[in-house]
């Protein structure tokens, strides 16, 4: 998935590093870890949901538990590297997310994986912001600060694939929790090169908006778990309610908060534009659709078509395939294609994929109900991402360059969280209501998880047409515009494709 960050304010006037090169691997290996560090604990999702009792709904908190911490922290993260110096604040992200990852490892129950995970989730917040400036900082505008970009897009579309291949082979032959050991030795040797390499930057001076980033992450978190108990224990809980109600409030004062502060981690007037709000909406939503086909296609693979954890992370290369051509092709495309028309055969595409597998049995196999749908899928989100966040950038003030290209990226996580929430509840509700028949215990495990998944997708399916219905009411491919290439915040962006 796309997401993008503008290049930060004073991008060229940084102190040159003393080893560019080095400087580059230690920014890139940092980027790899910290995509790779979803999708690796994607595919072990099975693994873990056994060897830790986790519910089939509590099971998603593992990726959602994540995502919302990293999203809802990203921009106070990056505030950080502003206000604080970002070589220091780097170090201090990557060293919470490596012991984070350690306790992640030695975790003997779900609660204490799940606060591992958190902890993973705001190390990468601090440490993923500070890594791109530092970039920026380092290699001058022109052919060398070019190629730097190329490898950390490549980087980024490319550890998504890697995680999944590597979280199978991990998962198979050793144990799931070498998907979060292995990230102790790398952030080890990222801090100890760290001090080495990097040059400090000047802090600057401002205020943290604090409240504005905690009632933002409280909130959506308040709603992703309401959401997730409904499918356990249903929608008139006092619990859920009460995490309803929670969340709503929550997110009301942090738009009180927002409209007050004098340095918001979110400026409202980013949302007075049509076309911007249209553009961050079918983020939400495409992502929701990914996740959502990403953590119930795992299970299916696993659960009911008998794959080994290395076989189902090789059997998503199709799609992680496409989206990395996607990522090389569709930028070509776009001075001769319009952006919208793009996002609305993507869109149709996804939708088309999410259909063929709502169409999934016990008895379909990979290549006749798996294959098809992802390479629809893989063609069709490359088509939506890149088009999307110029769109999502085109027309925004300099100044707000980095608030509204971080919310692309905030919103790609707090989007599959959310997703994930609401697709586990219409998991949870079909697996209760499940028709299973089968005397056998083993058959029976498998046919209440096909009902569950089956209606998950369904309402995957559900957020891909709305996501079309958005891009086509919303996006408005046909009317007229100023070329996005020509508004001055977007001449400055960063591609970066994820999956996660």
């Amino acid at each position: 998935m796309a997401a993008t960050s503008a290049a930060p304010s004073g991008a060229d006037t940084g102190t040159p590093a003393r080893r560019p090169g080095v400087v580059l691997a230690v920014i890139l290996i940092t980027q790899l870890m910290v995509i790779l560090d979803g999708t690796v604990v994607n595919i072990a999702m099975p693994k873990i949901q056994h060897a830790l009792d986790f519910s089939p709904s509590s099971l998603s908190w593992v990726q959602n538990a994540y995502a919302l911490a990293f999203g809802g922290l990203l921009l106070l993260g990056a505030r950080a590297g502003d206000l604080l110096g970002r070589r220091r604040v780097f170090i201090t992200g990557v060293s919470v997310f490596t012991a984070a990852s350690l306790l992640g490892g030695l975790a003997p129950s779900a609660e204490l994986l799940l606060g591992a995970r958190v902890l993973q989730g705001i190390g990468g917040a601090i440490a993923a912001p500070a890594a791109l400036t530092l970039l920026m900082l380092t290699f001058k505008e022109g052919p060398e600060r070019l190629k730097a970009l190329g490898l950390y897009s490549l980087v980024s579309s490319g550890g998504a694939s890697v995680g999944l291949v590597v979280g199978g082979m991990l998962t198979d032959w050793v144990s799931w929790r070498w998907g979060l050991f292995i990230n102790v030795p790398i952030g080890i040797g990222l801090v100890l090169a760290a001090r080495q390499v990097l040059s400090e930057t000047p802090p600057e001076t401002g205020k943290f908006d604090v409240a504005g980033a905690l009632t933002s992450t409280l909130g959506i978190t308040s709603l992703v778990y309401g959401f997730i108990r409904v499918a356990e224990v249903g929608w008139t809980s006092p619990e859920v309610l009460g995490a309803f109600a929670a969340g709503l409030v929550l997110l009301v004062a942090f738009v009180l908060i927002e409209r007050r502060v004098s340095h918001p981690i979110v400026p409202l007037r980013l949302f007075g534009n049509r076309d911007r709000v249209a553009a961050y909406l079918t983020m939400l939503l495409v992502v929701g659709t990914m996740f959502g086909m990403f953590f119930f296609l795992t299970q299916y693979m696993q659960g009911v078509l008998g794959f080994s954890p290395l076989a189902a992370g090789l059997a998503f290369l199709p799609l992680t395939g496409l989206l990395f051509t996607s990522s090389r092709v569709v930028p070509r495309l776009l001075g001769r294609i319009d952006g919208g028309r793009l996002m609305i055969t993507g869109s149709i595409s996804v939708l088309l994929g999410m259909l063929w597998l709502t169409r999934a049995t016990i008895d379909t196999s990979y290549l006749s109900g798996v294959v098809g749908p992802l390479l629809l899928f893989g063609l069709g989100a490359g088509m939506i991402f890149i088009p999307l966040t110029g769109r999502a950038l085109a027309g925004v003030q300099p100044e707000d360059a980095g608030a509204a290209s971080g919310m692309l990226n905030v919103l790609q996580q707090v989007g599959g969280a959310l997703g994930l929430g609401i697709l586990v509840t219409i998991f949870g509700t079909a697996s209760r209501n499940s028709t299973a028949s089968a005397a056998n215990p083993v058959e029976h495990a498998r046919e209440v998880l096909t009902d569950g998944v089956h209606a998950a997708f369904i309402g995957s399916a559900i957020y891909a047409a709305l996501t079309l219905a958005v891009i086509v009411l919303g996006v408005r491919p046909w009317a007229k515009r100023p070329a996005p290439a020509t508004a001055p915040a977007v001449e400055s962006e960063i591609p970066v494709e994820s999956i996660g």
